[in-house]
């Protein structure tokens, strides 16, 4: 019996431990991939908008290259606001001397005073996206959810933060769009439910997908100045005030490299050296759109330094002087780029780089 019972435990337990394992194996219930919202492949998927009450901001496809992906960050008109009721005697309750009301709608004390419109908004910026929207666009195609909820009556909406909300998504799926209204703000993240406008059915989303969205300026645009790194290139050409010397380049990251005169490669030259590796340095501060010109016009050049390797260019860097500082333009930027303080050093001392040193005038 003893023998019996120890072969029937034996097979219970070889029968729950194939149980638990195909438990392990099968997909949890609830998981982000169990509804389809929208049934798309990736690749039909043309713009991803996300908007709230006063902007907007768009991941879409280039229309010369349908592999490279821009993001749209775009303002939305400011919406009039009505002057405060007239006090006794026309004039505009509690207002300062200098007032830019406009013309009163009557003269009757309580009536309100029409303002002028706002300034329409700037033109939208067109700038390059990054390797992080390059991952998110497909988590649109197909746009998947949690779970559905189905159709909600208007106090359901009204509990979900998606009665009134102004905050949307639209997908333009091979011309077609498909429009989504998204749950209000509640503390500093977005409540993930939305509704299909075109069917009023609501869904419960992921927590990671509308962050990237909702931040596009800081995680999905392309701050690169160069896509090449230290070692892509054998020399340089660096240019200032009508001066143009080429130096030997040797070296790779991490460590900044070695410059050498094209007429002495064997001299390294410590001080180009030195101002190359502040110059391959920089930040940009502010990633100016496509075609967009920085205040005040175009900058006027002060340096430029491009990269060769065996006689062909790979990319180079031009830094200018704006009216509000200085910027910087490069083979991979979509347009020019602001740049810290503090450039002034290195535009003093390009003169210098560019100078052979038997030209050099003696100190």
């Amino acid at each position: 019996m003893k023998v019996r019972d120890l072969a029937i435990q034996g097979a219970l337990a070889a029968v729950a431990l194939v149980a638990a394992y195909l438990v392990w194996q099968r997909e949890p219930v609830g998981a982000p991939t169990d509804v389809t919202v929208v049934d798309s492949p990736a690749r039909a998927l043309d713009v991803v908008r996300y908007e709230d009450e006063t902007r907007y901001v768009e991941l879409f496809r280039d229309a010369k290259d349908r592999d490279q992906l821009w993001v749209r960050l775009g303002q939305k008109p400011a919406r009039p606001v009505a002057a405060p009721p007239l006090a006794d005697g026309g004039t505009p309750a509690s207002s300062d001397a200098g007032s830019d009301v406009a013309a009163a709608a009557g003269s009757d004390a309580g009536t309100t005073v029409a303002v002028a419109p706002p300034a329409p908004p700037p033109p939208p910026r067109e700038l390059r996206a990054n390797d992080v929207a390059e991952k998110l666009l497909p988590k649109f195609g197909p746009l998947r959810a949690m779970r559905a909820l189905g159709v909600m009556d208007a106090k359901k909406l009204e509990e979900v933060g998606l009665a009134s909300t102004q905050r949307k998504l639209t997908l333009t799926i091979a011309g077609r769009q498909e429009v989504f209204s998204l749950a209000t703000m509640t503390g500093s993240w977005g409540t993930p439910y939305l509704r299909r406008e075109s069917d009023g059915q609501v869904f419960l989303l992921g927590p990671a997908l509308l962050p990237d969205l909702e931040n596009a300026n800081t995680r999905l645009v392309d701050r690169r100045l160069h896509v090449f790194d230290l070692g892509d290139f054998d020399s340089v050409a660096i240019s200032s005030a009508g001066a143009t010397r080429t130096f030997v380049a040797s070296g790779k990251a991490p460590g900044p490299v070695s410059l050498a005169p094209e007429e002495a490669p064997d001299k390294p030259d410590e001080f180009a050296r030195n101002w190359h590796d502040r110059v391959w340095r920089l930040i940009p501060l502010d990633i100016l759109g496509r075609d967009e010109a920085p205040p005040g016009g175009e900058p006027k050049e002060s340096f430029r330094v491009e990269y060769r390797r065996a006689g062909k260019v790979v990319g180079e860097v031009v830094v200018a002087r704006g009216t509000e500082g200085f910027f910087a333009r490069t083979e991979h930027t979509s347009g020019w780029a602001r740049l810290h303080s503090g450039v002034d050093p290195l535009v003093t001392e390009a003169a210098r780089v560019t100078t052979p040193v038997s030209s050099a005038p003696t100190p």
